[in-house]
């Protein structure tokens, strides 16, 4: 696996893996984004108020954040060929039911289920783990991410067209059905096209599917602490659903909400506790233990960086139309210029992080994303419009290499809970983004850019008990053998 060359052009052995695997994030992200786009259109169709979209955009992310930790485990314990087939069919449903909607209600379904394909990035990230090696890793698993992640601009600037070609006010139907065919036809090309592993590799799975294992007293209650703005995002999400927000739900249904979540919570303490009693009786031996703390500042720092990418993408059309005056099309397309930095951004980071060690990559991109938002924060009508483009594509850059130099660590640090540690991790960045937009409904934009870049400011903080990934990580095979992956050229 090791001598293969990383070729970009090659469609063979994990090349052709990686090509398949950033296709199907694309297509996830594709579906996943195919409303904003035709807004205005659903919105005339569908008979609706300014209030029923704003409700469907909230509820097109309120799945993900369970979803992502849901599929994490599924992907470990299934493994990644499977999940991301079954994910891709599956999710074809919703699309199609949502094309087809001619209610509210029938779209605020559609939308709410179609927020589990946006979990679909966890998968991958397991999936390209396990073809490449250690010195290769951030530069594959940042192209699977930068260029995967496109389709949520792909997806902005094709469907309007789509829909004109069809013509009439049912354009936008055709627009998204032609997305749910696309995921379900991939589906079965995914499935039929890739292995978990390459040939005579083991694919390790969790030894228990209810809960992260951890490897200490320590680990178990820093894990539970680390659950709770999960739950927290999602009761901010109900709250915006109630009279408090855009008034969909009633007040009754909304305290329900609550009690659920807290429910659910005490549920998962139980989960946590049946599956690392373990490590109160007797200590898990040196060899086989990980460091949660790892996972925790990862965790802080999708927040950040992926957290705001959510969240500045969604606002910073308006930003500029109502900072320089620009009619909505030139807006879009000034703003279009953040997400397409995605494409390079994210293998950029994974490649710096390759070359120059994790932390470090982590620390300089973090220092930078921080200093990004502050000058975006000082940015108004006095500035030149192209300074003030070119101050986001420069921020857009530090945050999304920073996205990609995160995922160069996270197959690092156990193999066998690479996609819920994933999961984990990419659920705080959809927890950033709630977090992000709730505070910018109270504030200003320039107190906007200027909280995210002192949440930078923690995350960069955190880093220094963060330690570098070295050595090699242990995993038991099933005949009781360990194995030994490298994760750094450098023995610990």
């Amino acid at each position: 696996m090791a001598s293969e060359k990383f070729n970009i052009f090659s469609m063979q052995g994990k090349m052709k893996i990686l090509h398949l695997s950033w296709i199907a994030f694309f297509i996830t992200f594709v579906v996943w984004f195919n409303f904003a786009p035709l807004l205005q259109a659903v919105k005339t169709t569908l008979g609706l108020t300014t209030e029923q979209i704003k409700t469907l955009l909230i509820l097109n992310v309120a799945l993900t954040i369970p979803a992502r930790v849901i599929i994490g485990m599924l992907t470990d314990k299934y493994g990644p060929r499977v999940v991301y087939s079954s994910l891709l069919v599956v999710c074809s449903i919703p699309c199609f039911m949502f094309a087809f909607a001619d209610s509210f209600l029938q779209a605020a379904i559609a939308r709410f289920l179609l927020g589990f394909i946006g979990a679909g990035f966890v998968i991958g990230i397991r999936m390209v783990s396990e073809w490449f090696p250690h010195h290769e890793l951030g530069t594959a698993e940042g192209i699977y991410g930068g260029w995967g992640n496109f389709g949520s601009a792909a997806a902005a600037f094709t469907l309007p067209t789509i829909a004109l070609l069809f013509g009439g006010d049912e354009g936008w139907r055709y627009a998204i059905g032609i997305t749910g065919v696309m995921s379900l036809v991939f589906g079965f090309i995914y499935y039929t096209s890739v292995t978990n592993t390459p040939k005579g590799s083991t694919y390790f799975r969790p030894k228990n599917l209810g809960a992260m294992e951890v490897t200490s007293k320590g680990d178990f209650f820093l894990l539970l602490i680390m659950k709770i703005p999960m739950y927290a995002a999602l009761a901010l999400l109900a709250w915006k659903l109630s009279p408090n927000g855009v008034k969909m739900l009633d007040g009754t249904v909304v305290n329900l909400i609550y009690v659920a979540l807290v429910l659910l919570y005490l549920f998962e303490v139980k989960k946590v506790w049946s599956v690392n009693k373990g490590v109160f009786e007797k200590e898990v031996p040196e060899l086989h233990r990980y460091s949660f703390k790892q996972v925790a500042v990862l965790d802080i720092l999708y927040f950040t960086n992926f957290g705001s990418e959510l969240a500045v993408v969604s606002m910073l059309p308006l930003f500029f139309a109502e900072t320089f005056s620009l009619d909505p099309v030139m807006a879009g397309m000034v703003a279009g210029a953040y997400a397409f930095m995605n494409l390079m951004s994210r293998p950029m980071g994974g490649w710096i992080s390759d070359k120059f060690g994790r932390k470090t990559t982590l620390l300089i991109l973090t220092a930078g994303l921080a200093g990004g938002y502050f000058l975006m924060g000082m940015v108004n009508s006095q500035w030149p419009l192209w300074l003030a483009v070119a101050t986001a594509m420069a921020c857009s850059f530090f945050v999304q290499s920073g996205e990609g130099a995160v995922f160069a660590v996270v197959p690092l640090i156990k193999r066998r809970l690479t996609g819920q540690i994933a999961g984990m991790t990419g659920a705080y960045g959809n927890v950033g983004a709630v977090t992000f937009l709730t505070v910018l409904s109270f504030v200003d934009y320039a107190t906007f850019f200027y909280v995210i870049a002192g949440t930078a400011m923690v995350g960069f903080v955190t880093l220094f008990f963060m330690d570098e990934p070295r050595g090699q990580i242990a995993e038991v095979r099933e005949d009781g053998t360990v194995e030994l992956i490298d994760v750094s050229h450098r023995k610990a």
